[in-house]
């Protein structure tokens, strides 16, 4: 990603500011805008305000307050990169622009039936840069595959500490293969356009050669979808829970494919708590769980430890045997 990338998305005023800021596209990841409310910019997993004159600062005082009419033009830019599907996706409260990036959005919902139809007022607005960290899933790929299969695995992290990027980069590898593996037909079903980080269909994330990505689609209907026609080896969704996903992964598994998921957790023990997970670790269906932990305060997490289905512990960390 380049400067020019992401100034280009903003208004002349806030184009210029950020122009003179001194900040790293690489450790970029947050750009949030509030009508009447203070320019703020996260990177490297810090907050810091960002001031007219183009500097990073903790005071608040100091920054500039970004205007309704900022908002607006704005939308209108980033409306531009994705006006195929503005209105579609603006339903989800979210637009996938060029580049995997991903612009969420907060306002005045517009409710029809008891759904929202759309948004309008739009008063906030958070960029999310993508970064895809290629082989970050080096350690963990001799613990998902067993005498050169894959297993069912669930990666188990708490918000914010890299379970969507670790999936992707398993993908990834896993449709791409190596030397002793064959790469897998991999149907992802992106439902927040996070894991493939699709622009007009297209993923800009590279997640190998074998994979079908089905983008914005519910995860429960997306399974199906993939089973009837794309015919793939293995599926891989983000944040399952609700008892739809539960269902669709049941008809996943009785069709003989692999399944890597992700869901919201510090423990095992946590998981075991969710009632409609409960009985698919009682039952064995995940063969892997792989543990994420932050260690301080603004750090992407990193693998704690690995169990197999039986609750055997495989990988500690800063320990080779547990």
């Amino acid at each position: 990603m380049k400067r020019e990338e992401v100034i280009r998305l903003f208004p002349e005023r806030i184009r210029k500011i950020l122009q003179q800021a001194d900040w790293n596209p690489q450790g970029l990841q947050e750009i949030r805008l509030r009508a009447g409310k203070p320019l703020i910019l996260w990177q490297d997993g810090q907050e810091y305000f960002v001031a007219e004159q183009g500097f990073l600062t903790r005071h608040r005082e100091q920054a500039y307050i970004v205007s309704q009419e900022e908002i607006r033009r704005t939308m209108e830019t980033v409306g531009t990169y994705s006006l195929y599907a503005y209105e579609e996706e603006l339903k989800q409260g979210f637009l996938t622009i060029q580049g995997g990036h991903r612009v969420g959005v907060a306002g005045k919902a517009i409710m029809e039936e008891q759904k929202v139809k759309g948004l309008s007022q739009i008063s906030c607005i958070n960029i999310r840069f993508a970064h895809q960290i290629t082989g970050c899933a080096d350690m963990v790929i001799p613990y998902v595959t067993e005498e050169g299969k894959l297993c069912h695995t669930l990666i188990i992290s708490p918000p914010g500490c890299g379970k969507t990027t670790l999936l992707r980069d398993l993908v990834r590898q896993i449709s791409d293969g190596w030397e002793t593996f064959p790469g897998y037909t991999v149907g992802v079903v992106d439902e927040r356009s996070e894991i493939g980080g699709s622009y007009q269909g297209i993923p800009q994330n590279d997640v190998g050669i074998r994979t079908d990505v089905l983008d914005c689609c519910s995860k429960a209907e997306g399974m199906v979808m993939l089973l009837r026609s794309m015919a793939p080896q293995v599926i891989a969704v983000d944040e399952i829970g609700n008892y739809e996903d539960i269902r669709a992964i049941e008809m996943t598994l009785n069709s003989g494919c692999k399944l890597l998921a992700t869901v919201h957790g510090s423990s095992i023990d946590e998981i075991r708590k969710k009632p409609l997970l409960e009985r698919l670790m009682k039952e064995h269906v995940f063969e892997r769980y792989i543990i994420l932990q932050k260690e301080t305060a603004g750090q992407i997490g990193k693998v704690q430890e690995i169990y197999d289905e039986r609750g055997t512990c495989l990988y500690q960390r800063q320990r080779s045997v547990c």
